[in-house]
């Protein structure tokens, strides 16, 4: 290695460190659909270069850069890369120096036209100018030894307006460098009148490993299986695609199943100590944009119809609640229409896999999130030793489409709140404290959950029976003992015998039965006091009024019935499992058990009312007196379950036994659980229908808002999720923290907090807050294609889960907690700071509190998060850092800068961004589009990770930072979403930005965003 760097350092000449640039297809074939330079062969004079006028600094669309569509190159095996020096430009004017950039074509016999590869950034003031970018054709450029590169320097005579024309060119094919012993080539730039205006040098870098790595150009074969081997530059091949902790947003099983239309820039860059740091930049969009929305809003449309099914499940009401009812059902069904065109336009979206930032507010691509993708670089330092950094960026989830006039979702929550206290006291509403109501939404899916497990360990309980299997029966048993009672204690709640009177009383029969008003003045006030519902009928006629005490023994009756129903199937169990540990006793001994048992269980101090789950009466017999015991007819299945009990020849030995004996137990159970749910879900449901109909309009409006929000930030944390796990697969100390106190996500935005974007803001903050609710479980995939890798999303807005499928031999990497299904948490930070125009003026004439708060916030949830982190985990579970400042001192620090209320204080975000990194976080950034100023965010947190973790040499820092704004990835993301390859900024703007946060001129103008 240090022998093939000193070779590497002896060919570049000056050239101090590089800047490798990587497109999309290295070469367009079809010369009908290439937007690049054509020019005929060699031929310098075809036409007389003119002074051109053009967006930035591309020549007219004949030197437009390759097409980004499609790009999925491997970047990881360079077969070819140099750099490039001038000496000696003229320039007509003699008195100016040239700022000069150089553009690299290519053609490749039997093309007869040129190709544009790629070009260098712009060096201004020299005639000597060294450029840090370099070029690199990587395996899929199809080059071979014939190939022939043309390279044409440029005067940039105004970067601003992009004013430029030619000063010279020189032409060498690809074999006479290969075959050049110093791999170094110096060529005379000539003008189109074929004037020398000065000299070139070509430097390649990819023979730098050393001799026993190089192969003789002569004995290379043009060409094998019809593509063109070239020596490799394998330092680079092993550590980046070797490795095991090496995932390729190309060649990885599970990324390249998430990630697509990935792009690469590489950089070289001196260090202190005199070395050079390989740095891999990528940015890849992702089919989740589009995956995520699709499954979301489907689950969003099934929890609704579900929502209007168990309204109508209800039954019949009297008049004043049955159009209560219809009101609400009828918002809902807007809703689902609404939801169910989304679903279509979804489905038929034919575009690429991301949204665009000029299509934000597009109705139909709403919970699409805007301009998502991820950013990587990976940073490999001489002794080989590689780190990656990753941060997805995403436009702020928003609901542009529906507009910011009254504010975002924290006003629209605030005010839904006040509505709600204030809402008057209509005819048809109940008054329940807010406590009962998020009661009643648990006791819903408390009791759901639970009837599907206690239905489900009764079949296994059936079937363990079936096989006698005494050890499958006890464990089974165990569990549906388990699962029932916690049934029980779900209903056993007097707000659920509170709702169930209150919904007998709404019945049409109750009310006739009762000396009710007369129809045009009759209303009902119902009312919870100290979990008391007292129901009052209201009307012309005060003594027509009836007050309702309820008593709860009659649901009382219905779970202890469950309960009784339980005990039952415990005691023929154990009598089945002694009879088949103690085949020797005799029958006798069989009855007399039998008899105990049943005089222990009509001993007991509880009755047990059997009701027949098939009556749609309500038991109405007076809790004064005991009811009687059931007949033959109301209960067959208890019938048989006392024959079994008392009837001695039921205990001859035949096979079935155990199952017969246990399946009318199991029936009666089942049927006992059924009705129990089924009551309890129906008063809740009932509950909830009168709590949210004074404000039902109010709160579905909000309801879709806060949808769309979600789905966005829900897509951009899947994303952030599935490549932090394949990245820390065999990080042992990041899985032991991912499943003892969850995931750290680091939302950073850029929003002002002035007009719109203060919405936006509000927005953005509730739905990373509402991340809390989401869960990630990791699976092991059912096959091995694309599709078989996609997350799976299940819930509802109570709470999601994702399960990630994982490919087999990396779910095999997994810890046994993972492994097993353990549900892993998310733990949410946001952090905001306005670095804009539009913040200036909020800081002068507006208000900042929103941010401060939502900083104040998070600060206490980081402090929590490090503080548990502490208390059950070792320092060793984190990555390791070159930083002197220990994590506390970097959280006092933060918090000292969130509590200064300094203006545009960015400290905050670069401190936040660094302990979410050492703390295995996943980092997140957005602006408004995640174009512009997302763009300058990521790349001067990578320059900074690059000068404080890897030793890059400071006097190189703004070069760096420049050359990546310039010509690195996210330039090419302005023109995926805007088609022009400019930030979206003026000059006037970017006096009022911090001063890191400035891209380098001819970079940025007016552009529609």
């Amino acid at each position: 290695m240090a022998a093939g760097r000193t070779n590497a350092k002896r060919a570049e000449g000056r050239l101090p460190w590089e800047c490798v640039t990587a497109r999309a297809s290295a070469f367009t074939r079809d010369s009908t659909g290439m937007e690049g330079v054509r020019e005929r062969g060699g031929s310098r004079t075809q036409r007389p270069w003119s002074v051109y006028r053009a967006s930035t600094l591309e020549l007219s669309n004949e030197m437009i850069g390759l097409a980004l569509a499609g790009n999925s190159q491997d970047p990881d095996a360079p077969v070819l890369e140099f750099s490039v020096a001038c000496a000696d430009l003229l320039t007509p004017a003699l008195d100016r120096k040239p700022n000069s950039f150089v553009s690299v074509s290519c053609t490749t016999p039997p093309q007869a036209f040129w190709t544009k590869h790629a070009q260098t950034e712009v060096i201004e003031g020299t005639s000597n100018p060294i450029f840090l970018s370099s070029i690199a054709f990587f395996q899929e450029s199809d080059i071979n030894q014939q190939t022939q590169v043309k390279v044409a320097v440029y005067d940039v005579k105004d970067r601003s307006q992009g004013t430029m024309y030619m000063l010279g060119s020189a032409l060498f094919p690809v074999k006479e460098l290969l075959q050049e012993r110093s791999h170094r080539l110096q060529l005379e730039l000539r003008s189109a009148e074929n004037r020398r205006v000065g000299n070139i040098t070509i430097a390649a870098w990819q023979m730098e490993d050393g001799a026993d790595q190089r192969t003789a150009v002569g004995r290379l074969p043009d060409n094998l299986s019809g593509r063109t081997v070239l020596p490799v530059d394998e330092s680079l091949a092993e550590s980046m695609g070797a490795r095991m902790k090496y995932a390729s947003l190309f060649r990885d099983t599970l990324l390249r199943s998430v990630f697509g239309g990935t792009m690469s820039r590489m950089y070289r860059l001196p260090t202190t100590a005199g070395n050079h740091l390989r740095v891999l930049e990528q940015m890849a969009e992702s089919v989740l944009s589009l995956n995520v929305p699709r499954q979301f809003v489907k689950l969003l449309l099934e929890e609704d119809a579900a929502r209007v099914c168990e309204l109508e499940e209800l039954g019949e009401l009297s008049p004043c609640w049955e159009g209560l009812r219809r009101q609400i059902v009828s918002q809902y069904q807007t809703i689902i229409l609404g939801y169910q065109e989304t679903v279509s336009d979804l489905n038929a979206y034919r575009g690429p896999s991301f949204k665009a930032s000029s299509l934000k507010a597009e109705r139909k691509l709403e919970f699409m999130s805007t301009n998502l993708h991820v950013q990587r670089m990976r940073a490999q330092d001489e002794l080989g030793l590689e780190h990656t950094y990753d941060v997805v960026t995403v436009g702020a989830p928003a609901a542009h489409c529906r507009g910011f006039k009254n504010g975002g979702l924290r006003k629209l929550i605030q005010k839904f709140e006040e509505a709600k206290k204030h809402a008057p006291s209509s005819s048809q509403s109940i008054v329940f404290i807010p406590q009962d109501v998020v009661r009643a939404k648990e006791i819903i899916a408390h009791v759901n959950t639970l009837k599907t497990q206690v239905g489900y360990y009764a079949e296994r309980l059936s079937r363990a029976a079936k096989e006698r299997s005494p050890g499958g029966l006890e464990r089974t048993l165990a569990i549906l003992a388990d699962k029932t009672r916690q049934l029980v204690t779900v209903c056993d709640s007097k707000l659920l015998a509170s709702a169930i009177q209150a919904l007998n009383a709404a019945r049409p029969e109750y009310i006739a039965s009762k000396a009710s008003p007369s129809a045009d003045s009759q209303h009902v006030v119902l009312r919870n006091d100290q979990d008391t519902l007292l129901a009052t009928w209201s009307g012309s006629s005060s003594r027509s009024s009836l007050h309702v005490d309820w008593h709860e023994e009659e649901w009382e009756k219905v779970w202890l019935n469950v309960d009784k129903c339980l005990e039952c199937i415990i005691q023929r169990v154990d009598k089945l499992l002694q009879k088949e540990r103690r085949p020797s006793l005799g029958g006798q001994d069989n009855t007399q058990s039998d008899l105990q048992g049943g005089a222990s269980w009509k001993g007991e101090e509880k009755r047990a009312f059997w009701i027949n789950p098939e009556s749609t009466s309500q038991a109405s017999s007076s809790s004064a007196s005991p009811p009687p015991p059931p007949s033959s007819s109301s209960l067959p299945a208890l019938s048989s379950a006392q024959e079994a009990y008392g009837c001695p020849g039921a205990e001859e030995a035949y096979p079935g036994e155990w199952s017969e004996a246990l399946y009318p137990l199991l029936t009666t159970l089942t049927e006992c659980v059924t009705m129990m749910s089924d009551k309890a879900k129906k008063s809740m449901v009932f509950l909830l229908m009168q709590d949210s109909a004074p404000t039902i309009a109010m709160d579905l409006s909000l309801q879709c808002r806060r949808d769309v929000v979600f789905c966005q930030t829900l897509t951009a944390l899947i994303c952030g999720f599935i490549i932090k796990l394949r990245n820390c697969l065999r990080d042992n100390g990041f899985l032991r923290q991912l499943y003892t106190i969850g995931l750290l996500a680091q939302f950073e935005s850029l929003l002002s907090t002035y007009g719109e974007e203060l919405a936006m803001l509000e927005d953005m903050s509730v739905g990373i807050m509402d991340l809390r609710n989401v869960t990630f479980k990791v699976t092991q995939a059912t096959g091995s294609s694309a599709p078989d890798m996609l997350p799976i999303i299940t819930g509802n807005r109570d709470g999601f889960n994702v399960r990630i499928p994982l490919p087999g031999t990396m779910f095999d990497a997994l810890p046994r907690e993972i492994q097993s299904g353990m549900l892993l948490r998310v733990r949410p930070v946001h952090f905001n700071v306005g670095i804009n125009e539009q913040q200036t003026l909020a800081e002068k004439f507006g208000d900042t509190s929103l941010q401060e708060t939502i900083n104040m916030e998070s600060l206490c949830r980081l402090n929590s998060y490090y503080e548990q982190f502490k208390e059950v985990l070792p320092e060793d579970c984190l990555p390791r850092s070159r930083s002197q400042t220990c994590l506390p001192e970097l959280l006092r620090f933060l918090g000292q800068n969130v509590h200064a209320r300094k203006n545009k204080n960015v400290d905050i975000l670069w401190q936040a961004a660094e302990i979410c990194r050492r703390l295995n976080g996943v980092r997140f950034t957005s602006c408004k589009s995640a174009k512009d100023r997302t763009a300058m965010s990521v790349t001067l947190e990578q320059c900074l990770i690059l000068q404080h973790e890897h030793g890059m040499a400071p006097q190189v820092f703004t070069q760096a930072l420049d050359c990546m704004r310039s010509e690195g990835c996210r330039r090419e993301n302005t023109v995926k979403n805007v088609g022009c390859r400019k930030y979206a900024f003026n000059s006037l703007q970017l006096k009022a930005f911090p001063r890191h946060y400035r891209p380098p001129d001819g970079t940025y103008g007016k552009v529609e965003t």
